[in-house]
């Protein structure tokens, strides 16, 4: 039996990325996403509103680079990553749990929406829309017959 760990979400950037430079220059972004669900309470008619914010690390240098460069506080975004539960210890000794979703080195996207009009942004979603076109491309050259 398979199993699949995937997750999607549409939210608003708390702050801008924190850009980590670790070890072997490797390059780590982290972002805190926030997004909101509104209903109307059925008791007593008043709209209501819940946020939830996400914490997400980046391990793809290309998608590290597009984050830095495009990204800041209120941006508003589409990442899919894959949830990921860590455990640490403070400095008493705690044991604590985080759970974050991970872009991964070979997995993860993020797209950037709203602002149509910024040109920052239109060429991040060309950048998108050429990965995709790349891609679909490497599938086509590797389905072609071989002539011999």
């Amino acid at each position: 039996m398979t199993s699949l760990n995937k997750v999607q979400l549409i939210g608003y950037l708390g702050s801008d990325p924190n850009v980590i430079n670790g070890a072997n220059f490797i390059k780590t972004v982290k972002l805190s996403l926030a997004t909101t669900e509104n209903w109307k309470d059925k008791l007593t008619g008043e709209r209501r509103e819940k946020t939830e914010w996400h914490k997400i690390v980046i391990f793809n240098e290309k998608i590290c680079d597009i984050a830095e460069k495009y990204l800041k506080k209120g941006s508003q975004i589409y990442v899919e990553g894959q949830l990921q539960t860590r455990e640490w210890l403070d400095k008493e000794g705690m044991k604590h749990f985080t759970t974050e979703i991970i872009l991964s080195k070979f997995k993860g996207e993020i797209i950037l929406l709203g602002n149509k009009g910024n040109e920052e942004e239109k060429e991040v979603k060309n950048i998108n829309y050429a990965r995709e076109y790349d891609s679909a491309f490497a599938k086509q050259e590797l389905n072609d017959e071989i002539p011999f």
